[in-house]
């Protein structure tokens, strides 16, 4: 029918702009809070691009509902504000009518709203996980930065250099305080540089300097100088690489090893993408405005619907954590009232549109 083509249509057309914009303002966002991390030293700057990208591919299902949202609000609400509302309803066309080429533009995108979520989600943030633990696990000889305090990955060493000005391998000014059970030791160099021994371990010598130690047990101090002192680095450290969050293991695994926590992960996973078929039904009940009156409060009320109904998900994720509510439960009891209030709001403005409404008494001056 030609409704059904032009809705469509120019629905597609809203998804993608309103797609676009949001994917610019989030990844804008997402850029500037990845290089405080990387200024900061908690992320690689190596490894900035590839943070950006997999918290982008996160973030997308949650960026392509509300795109779908605000999409279908704008496309009817531009119907009924240039009087093309009316003129189907007129034909014999009802709200409800309108279901069927929504669903036909909108599955696609849900159901791929879906595969992002339950597939793509844990391994973004598998490999996110694995991107911070290289950073964190590398070696205590990659952690020294010129000019900066930086600690070993078992925060037993405190390094210190101040890079040559003539920029090449040699260090000045080396300042290295370590711990080792109750002995506490300060080592100061005037010159330091990276060696590789026969065994392939990896040295910093330093020259011209001294260290002194203090035992803590026995208040013993003592204080040696060298012209020339090597320091062995361990390049792993014994690190074992930790177990993975929640939010990064498999939804099978999560669905094998049923708990709370699990199953606060899952009713996030599987209640985003119900959310978004419930918001799809939602914004075709929101997008009604009064012809020819330039008003912009069915937008605001759908954005604040879409923030209610996102923090809603969010909530009923640590209500199960906590165990509060059963999976079960949490997805019939939110999602259930999504649907039957969506439901509900389509069967009023369908009967709006048929029956006359009543008018309010004049007052009498």
């Amino acid at each position: 029918m030609l409704f059904d083509t032009s809705l469509r249509r120019e629905l597609s057309r809203s998804f993608a702009a309103t797609l676009l914009i949001v994917l610019t303002i989030v990844l804008t966002m997402l850029l500037v809070r990845m290089l405080g991390q990387a200024a900061s030293g908690s992320a690689a700057p190596k490894d900035v691009v590839l943070l950006l990208g997999f918290a982008a591919l996160g973030h997308l299902p949650t960026m392509m509902a509300l795109a779908l949202f605000v999409a279908v609000v704008l496309t009817l609400g531009r119907w009924y504000r240039d009087s093309e509302m009316p003129v189907w309803f007129a034909s014999g066309i009802g709200v409800f009518v309108f279901l069927r080429p929504l669903a036909r533009t909108t599955a696609p995108l849900l159901v791929l709203i879906a595969a992002l979520t339950i597939w793509v989600w844990p391994w973004v943030n598998t490999q996110t996980q694995e991107l911070r633990e290289r950073h964190e696990q590398r070696s205590d000889v990659s952690r020294v930065a010129p000019g900066l305090f930086q600690s070993s990955a078992d925060g037993s060493r405190v390094f210190f250099v101040d890079r040559d000005s003539a920029g090449g391998p040699l260090a000045r000014n080396v300042f290295i305080v370590s711990r080792a059970g109750n002995t506490e030791s300060v080592t100061s160099a005037r010159t330091g540089k990276l060696e590789v021994g026969a065994d392939g371990d990896r040295y910093v010598v330093l020259e011209q300097g001294q260290r002194s130690e203090v035992d803590s047990a026995s208040g013993e101090k003592s204080l040696a100088r060298f012209d020339r002192y090597r320091v062995w680095f361990d390049e792993d450290g014994g690190r074992v690489r930790g177990q993975l969050p929640v939010k990064a293991q498999s939804t099978a695994a999560l669905l094998r090893a049923r708990d709370p926590v699990n199953d606060g992960e899952l009713a996030w996973r599987f209640g985003l993408a119900l959310a978004a078929c419930n918001l799809v039904l939602l914004g075709a009940g929101l997008s009604e405005v009064r012809p020819r009156r330039i008003s912009n409060w069915n937008l605001l009320l759908a954005l604040l619907a879409f923030l209610v109904a996102l923090n809603l998900v969010n909530l009923s994720k640590s209500w199960v954590a906590s165990g509060k509510l059963g999976l079960g439960l949490a997805m019939v009891g939110l999602h259930g009232g999504m649907f039957v209030l969506a439901v509900a709001l389509l069967w009023w403005r369908d009967r709006g549109a048929t029956l006359p409404l009543p008018r309010l008494p004049r007052l009498r001056r």
